[in-house]
């Protein structure tokens, strides 16, 4: 596109959104680029000086102008009907900026329909929301990135606290520094405070404390104060520590055959062998070498004072499992607890145990096809995903498996990250819908755009974007990548998602929903 001379340059900017009128159709595109151009070559060697104001208006009238790179994204028939782009407008088509009716008319407006919820506004229009479908954005994994500082997690509250009051789904969110339960701290002087999901919906969030006393130096009280006894913990959840352990195959091995012949007793046993390994491994016919290091790696686990010798009374992950069936929304809080060690743990033998039992949950439905009987989905987030989901542990970790199926068991992933080419190709590629805020890393740039078609485009809008509060949607729930000044996460938004929100943090508040719900 060749600009206007009376439209000043310096207010068409990368990743702003243009509409190109063609004969037949409506091109809606993104602009990826700017350049400077002349007619003739010489006038950029020979510019006119700042004495010669009269040439200088010459040559701008005709012979230099400013290109753009428009990028069509989508295309409207006469009808309104949007498809695919298959063709480009005719040359001397006009492009006009996006009105807030074109905006509404690709992204949705959630005044009209309940499924939409606006996440921000298109760059220069700061009254114009553009809308997430969440109907569709719970129908796949999704993911959302950017280095640190970028507000990351402010965009994932936003997100959260919209799917909690659409009712999109249900959460269970891993909270590794107790950022999305109660209050968080924010790096604006003006609000050094921001309120948590629990704070804005006391009677649909319920918080698992690892570190209850944590929780309530915060203000707020555990509605489950969370413990886990050695004869909880599966090999299973062990393998995804190997890394962060440094442990061998040969341990994992040796660890199946404890418990042949100790079963789910099998960690408690290891662990009381102080001084007897020898004689232990050859009990069960297994190297001492490789005993000996699962013992010294495991032994570590016994620090951690949620972690029991043996659970008592009812199992928390049965506990999670009513609570998200009720449809009320589980943060399971770290507190303190704050290692890679701990989160790795913690969140893999949750997540696969109540993974299995949606499996079952879905297998009863299509059974009976009845629609009480038909799962609530069920959106899981995750930080720190490489960790989970890396080339190597994609393979093996329940996480991996479930970013695979698609929400194939009503299940899919939120996740949170500042490295994303640490994570496995085939599982971005998976990605329904990615939320990408600044990133420098030209490996992590290449990975948020693997599977995306025109990334050589969105390569260069991701180059523009802002240090904070600017992200680029695309994907699933979008019918077209877009840049976005994201929502403020403040007392407006709050009294948006949550007018009757009164601040407070009761643990009887859920315990009332839940009375309620029976």
């Amino acid at each position: 596109m060749r600009l206007e001379n009376e439209v000043p340059l310096e207010e068409v900017k990368a990743g702003k959104f243009a509409c190109v009128k063609g004969q037949h159709y409506s091109f809606f595109s993104l602009i990826t680029d700017l350049s400077l151009e002349a007619t003739n070559h010489e006038i950029m060697l020979f510019p006119p000086t700042e004495s010669e104001g009269l040439l200088g208006d010459m040559l701008r009238n005709r012979d230099v102008f400013a290109k753009i790179s428009l990028k069509p994204m989508l295309m409207l028939d006469a009808n309104g009907n949007r498809m695919p782009v298959k063709t480009i407008p005719q040359h001397f088509s006009s492009v006009h900026e996006a009105q807030p009716s074109d905006i509404a008319m690709i992204f949705g407006d959630e005044k009209q329909d309940p499924k939409y919820f606006n996440i921000g506004a298109p760059l220069d229009m700061e009254d114009v929301p553009v809308c997430l479908d969440f109907s569709r954005f719970t129908e796949r994994s999704n993911g959302i990135f950017g280095k640190s500082g970028t507000g990351k997690t402010f965009i994932t509250r936003v997100i959260l606290a919209g799917t909690v009051q659409r009712k999109a789904a249900v959460n269970l969110i891993f909270d590794m520094h107790s950022e999305y339960g109660l209050q968080a701290r924010c790096e604006n002087k003006g609000t050094p405070f921001v309120k948590g999901l629990k704070t804005l919906f006391p009677s649909e969030v319920a918080i698992f404390s690892l570190d209850p006393e944590s929780t309530r130096k915060r203000g707020g009280s555990p509605d489950v104060e969370v413990t886990i006894g050695l004869n909880d913990i599966r090999v299973e959840d062990v393998m995804p520590l190997a890394d962060e352990l440094n442990l061998h195959s040969t341990a994992l091995e040796a660890a199946y055959l404890i418990i042949n012949k100790y079963g789910s007793r099998w960690l408690s046993e290891l662990l009381s062998q102080e001084g007897t390994i020898k004689e232990f491994a050859e009990n069960i016919g297994a190297h001492t070498e490789s005993v000996g290091a699962l013992y010294r790696k495991l032994k570590r686990l016994e620090r951690f004072p949620f972690i029991k010798p043996k659970s008592s009374g009812k199992s928390v992950i049965d506990q999670m499992i009513e609570y998200l069936d009720r449809g009320l929304h589980v943060i399971l809080e770290f507190g303190n607890h704050t290692s890679m060690l701990c989160y790795l743990l913690i969140a893999s033998m949750v997540t696969r145990r109540i993974h299995a039992r949606y499996v079952e949950k879905t297998e009863a439905f299509l059974a009976s096809q009845l629609p009480e009987d038909e799962p609530k989905k069920l959106m899981i987030t995750i930080e720190e995903a490489h960790k989970f989901l890396n080339p190597q542990a994609a393979k093996q970790t329940i996480f991996g498996k479930i970013a695979r199926e698609m929400r194939k068991y009503y299940v899919s992933l939120l996740i949170v990250d500042q490295r994303p080419s640490g994570i496995d190709d085939e599982v971005l590629s998976q990605i329904g819908t990615k939320v990408v805020a600044q990133l420098n890393d030209d490996r992590d740039i290449q990975a948020v755009l693997t599977g995306v078609s025109n990334a050589s485009g969105l390569r260069s809008v991701l180059a523009t974007l802002d240090s904070k509060k600017q992200a680029l949607f695309m994907g699933h729930a979008l019918a077209m990548p877009i840049v976005v000044r994201t929502r403020e996460y403040d007392e407006e938004f709050y009294n948006a998602v949550a007018p009757k929100s009164k601040g407070k943090t009761s643990k009887q508040s859920v315990h009332s929903a839940i009375q309620e719900l029976f």
